[in-house]
C-alpha cells in the first residue's frame, strides 16, 4: 500500500470523524475544514461571514473580555454584552450602602450616566496566522534544556514585529504541547463604562447552591459599552471620547430556541487539558483537587461570617467571594465527575493503546515509561506549589506581603535598586485596594487554619525551618500553637493596618520588613518552595514537555483519519452543535429550556441566593412579558446546547445558523464537569442566558427600552 505524507495542519485536521459537537475551533481553519458540517447541521453562513481578515465578519463582533472572559457587540454604537458574573467586580466596586447598584440594579439613562470602569478592556482580534513553519525552523537544533528560553525570543520577535509602527497586540499561542504555533493579533479598547445591570438577585439567582447546575434560572448578563476617540480609533479614558463604531454587531434574534437548532459559540476558551496522561488524572483526583478545595473552604466559611454581618462588608468581599466559591465547587464537582465517568480508566485504555502502535517506534515507544518516571519523581512533591499558592499565599495579608518580596530581595547586597524602587511603587498603589477589602480577624483565623493544614498534610522534612518558630508559640495543643502564632502576627506586623503600613512606606527599609512576623513568614515559606521544590516543578515540566508533544503527534500518526483540535488556552475559537436535552441519570430527563416559572418556583424570600426583587414577582403575576413570551404565554429564562467550552467562555455569544444571537453562555452542568479533561458526549452541556430573558430584564424590570432600541431585533 502506497502511504500518504500529509504536513502537519493536514493531519490535524484530516476528517470528520469525530462528533463535530466536540472541539474548540481555530477559526482561521474553519472554512478549510470545518464548514461542510457546520453547514449539515443548519449553518447559513459563509465562511466569510464566520472569519474574514479583510471583511466584516462574526469575529468582529466577538470581544474579550479583561482577559477572563468573553462578549459581544450588539449595536453599532458598541454595546458589549456579557456575563453578570464577568462585570461583578466592576458592579460591586461602584456599590455603596447609599447607592447599591449590586443589590438594586442600575441602567444608564444615557451616554452620561454610563460609569467608567478604570482597568478595564477587550481586546478585538483583527486577524490569525499560523506560524508553525516559522516557530519550527528557529527551533531546529534547539535541545530540550534551551527550549522554553527559545520559545520566548521567538515569540517576542514576531510579536515586535506585528506592533512595531501601529497600536495592535499581538499573541503567540502554543498549540498541541508545541507542535503547532498561531499568532493572534488583537486591538486594545480601554475606555470601557457600564451601561447596566440587573440585581445580583437575578443576577446571581440561585448563587451557589444553582452554580454549576440544570435546571438553571439565571439571568447571568451584564452591559458595558465601548469607548473610543472621535476617530473611532482605541483611547484611553476622556469625557468627550464617543461610542466605538464596531465592524460588526450581533442581530438578536427574539424568535426563540427549539430542541435541535443549530447553535455556535464564538469565544476565548480558558484551559482544557484533553491530552492529559493517566499519571496526572490520578494525582488531581488523588491530591490536588481535594487539597484547593479544602483551602478554599478555610477561606469561604470565614469570609461568609464576615459577609453576613453587615451590607457594607458584603459589598467588600462579594467579588473576592464568588471568584473563590466559582472553582471551589469547581474542583469538587470535576473530582466526583472524573469518579463517575472512570476518565482515569479512559485515559489508561488510550495509553494502552498507544503503547502497542509504539512499539518498534524510537521516536515513540519510551515515552509514556518516561512520563511515569516523570511522575514518580514529582509526586511526593506535587503539594507543595499548591499549598504555596492557594494557601500561604492566599491568606490575604500575605498575599499582599509577597508583593514586597522582590524588594526585599534586590534591595539586599544593593543587588538591583530600580527592580527594589518598582516594588515599592506597585505595592503602593495596590494598598488601598487591598486594605478596602482586609478584614484583620477574619484573615487571622484564615491564617491559622491554614498553617495547621499544611503542618498535617507536608511531610516534616519539607516544612521550611520557620515551622519550629511557629511551634515555639503558646498553647499546649498544635491548634492553640497555630493560633497564638497568627494573632500575633497580626498584633504586630506593619502590613496589618493601612497606617503601619503607609509609615513603613515612608521610610522603607529591608532591616525593618525582614523583623516584620508576617513577611518573614511568608518569605520563609516562599524561599522554601523556590530554592527547594521549584526545581522538581521545573525538572518535571521539562521531563514532561517533550514526551506531551511526542504523545500527541504520535497519536496523530496512530489515527490518520481522526479529527484533532488544540486545547483552549485562552484564544479564539469556536464551537458547534445543537440545543438539546438530556437524561442525567435512569428515569431523570431534563428539558432544554427553563421559563420563569421555575424562577417562581424556587423564590425563596428568606434566602439570599433565591430571593427576587418584588418588581419580578408583579411583572410575572401580571404576565406583562411583552414580545419576549413564546408561543405558549411562558417567558424564557436559559437553555441547554451541547457545546463545547470552558471557563473564559463566559459571556460568549450563543448565535444561531443566520449569525443572530440567541442568547449566551454562562455555566456548563454538573455531570459533566470533567470536560476540561474529556469531553463526554452524552452529557456535557452548556448553559446559556435566553436573549428574550435578558430584553425582559432590560425593557420591563430595568425600565430601559432606549437600550433595546439600539439592537437590531429580529422577530
Amino acid at each position: 500500500m502506497k502511504k500518504l505524507l500529509y504536513s502537519l495542519t493536514t493531519l490535524l485536521l484530516l476528517s470528520s470523524s469525530l462528533k463535530a459537537d466536540e472541539g474548540m475551533w481555530i477559526p482561521l481553519l474553519l472554512k478549510k475544514y470545518n464548514y461542510e458540517q457546520m453547514k449539515a447541521k443548519g449553518l447559513k453562513l459563509t465562511p466569510e461571514q464566520l472569519y474574514d481578515v479583510n471583511n466584516s465578519s462574526l469575529k468582529d463582533a466577538i470581544v474579550w473580555f479583561n482577559g477572563g472572559c468573553t462578549g459581544e457587540i450588539i449595536s453599532d454604537k458598541g454595546l458589549v454584552l456579557t456575563n453578570h458574573h464577568c462585570g461583578y467586580d466592576a458592579i460591586a466596586s461602584n456599590s455603596t450602602k447609599d447607592n447599591n447598584i449590586l443589590d438594586n440594579g442600575f441602567w444608564a439613562k444615557n451616554n452620561g450616566e454610563e460609569i467608567p470602569i478604570p482597568g478595564m478592556w477587550v481586546s478585538i482580534v483583527q486577524r490569525i496566522e499560523d506560524m508553525t513553519d516559522r516557530v519550527t525552523t528557529e527551533l531546529a537544533g534547539v535541545s530540550e534544556k534551551d527550549r522554553p528560553a527559545k520559545l520566548q525570543e521567538i515569540f517576542k520577535k514576531i510579536t515586535d514585529e506585528v506592533k512595531k509602527g501601529n497600536k495592535l497586540e499581538a499573541q503567540m499561542r502554543e498549540m498541541f504541547k508545541g507542535n503547532a504555533y498561531y499568532l493572534f493579533v488583537f486591538q486594545r479598547y480601554t475606555d470601557i463604562r457600564l451601561v447596566g445591570t440587573p440585581p445580583q438577585s437575578v443576577g446571581k439567582f440561585g448563587g451557589d447552591a444553582d452554580n454549576w447546575m440544570w435546571p438553571r434560572h439565571t439571568g447571568d448578563f451584564s452591559m458595558f459599552r465601548i469607548y473610543a476617540n472621535k476617530s473611532n480609533e482605541a483611547a484611553g479614558y476622556a469625557p468627550d471620547n464617543v461610542p466605538f463604531v464596531p465592524k460588526h454587531s450581533l442581530p438578536v434574534n427574539i424568535k426563540g430556541v427549539k430542541e435541535g437548532d443549530y447553535a455556535m459559540i464564538y469565544g476565548f476558551p480558558g484551559r482544557t487539558n484533553r491530552y492529559e496522561f493517566s499519571q496526572g488524572i490520578d494525582l488531581a483526583i488523588e491530591k490536588v483537587n481535594p487539597t484547593i478545595v479544602n483551602l478554599r473552604d478555610i477561606r469561604l466559611k470565614a469570609w461568609k461570617e464576615v459577609m453576613d454581618k453587615n451590607v457594607s462588608d458584603r459589598l467588600k468581599l462579594s467579588a473576592d467571594y464568588a471568584q473563590i466559591a466559582n472553582y471551589w465547587k469547581y474542583f469538587i464537582g470535576q473530582t466526583e465527575q472524573m469518579k463517575r465517568l472512570k476518565v482515569y480508566d479512559y485515559k489508561v485504555e488510550s495509553e494502552a493503546k498507544f503503547k502497542a502502535f509504539a512499539q518498534g517506534k524510537p521516536q515513540y515507544q519510551n515515552v509514556l515509561q518516561n512520563v511515569e518516571n516523570a511522575y514518580v519523581a514529582y509526586r511526593p512533591y506535587a503539594l507543595q506549589r499548591t499549598y504555596l499558592s492557594e494557601g500561604i499565599l492566599g491568606v490575604s495579608m500575605n498575599g499582599f506581603a509577597s508583593s514586597m518580596i522582590p524588594y526585599a530581595n534586590n534591595i539586599k547586597d544593593n543587588k538591583d535598586t530600580a527592580a527594589a524602587s518598582r516594588a515599592l511603587k506597585m505595592a503602593q498603589a495596590n494598598a488601598d485596594e487591598f486594605y478596602n477589602a482586609f478584614f484583620p480577624s477574619a484573615d487571622q483565623k484564615i491564617l491559622a487554619q491554614i498553617l495547621e493544614m499544611y503542618y498535617m498534610n507536608i511531610p516534616a522534612d519539607q516544612h521550611p525551618a520557620y515551622m519550629a518558630i511557629i511551634l515555639k508559640s503558646k498553647g499546649k495543643t498544635n491548634s492553640e500553637k497555630f493560633r497564638s502564632f497568627a494573632a500575633i502576627v497580626y498584633a504586630k506586623s506593619f502590613f496589618a493596618s493601612k497606617e503601619k503600613f503607609d509609615a513603613f512606606m515612608a521610610a522603607p527599609s529591608y532591616k525593618k520588613l525582614m523583623a516584620d512576623p508576617c513577611f518573614a513568614m511568608v518569605s520563609a515559606f516562599y524561599n522554601n518552595y523556590i530554592n527547594n521544590y521549584k526545581v522538581k516543578v521545573d525538572e518535571f515540566n521539562a521531563a514532561i514537555g517533550p514526551e506531551a508533544r511526542a504523545y500527541i503527534k504520535g497519536l496523530m500518526e496512530m489515527n490518520p483519519n481522526k479529527v484533532f483540535y488544540p486545547d483552549a488556552n485562552s484564544s479564539l475559537r469556536l464551537t458547534y452543535g445543537s440545543v438539546q436535552a438530556y437524561e442525567p441519570k435512569d428515569a431523570v430527563k431534563f428539558d432544554y429550556m427553563t421559563t420563569l416559572d421555575g424562577v417562581m418556583e424556587k423564590y425563596n424570600p428568606n434566602d439570599f441566593e433565591f430571593n427576587v426583587p418584588t418588581k419580578l414577582i408583579d411583572l410575572y403575576k401580571a404576565k406583562d412579558f411583552g414580545n419576549y413570551k413564546r408561543a405558549d404565554g411562558k417567558l424564557p429564562v436559559a437553555f441547554i446546547t451541547n457545546n463545547d467550552i470552558t471557563g473564559g467562555n463566559s459571556g460568549s455569544p450563543v448565535i444561531d445558523g443566520d449569525g443572530q444571537l440567541i442568547g449566551l453562555a454562562f455555566d456548563g452542568n454538573w455531570e459533566a464537569m470533567s470536560g476540561d479533561i474529556v469531553f463526554d458526549e452524552k452529557y456535557k452541556r452548556t448553559i446559556n442566558v435566553d436573549i428574550r430573558y435578558v430584553l425582559f430584564l432590560i425593557d420591563k424590570l430595568g425600565g430601559a427600552p432606549h437600550i433595546v432600541a439600539e439592537m437590531k431585533l429580529v422577530q
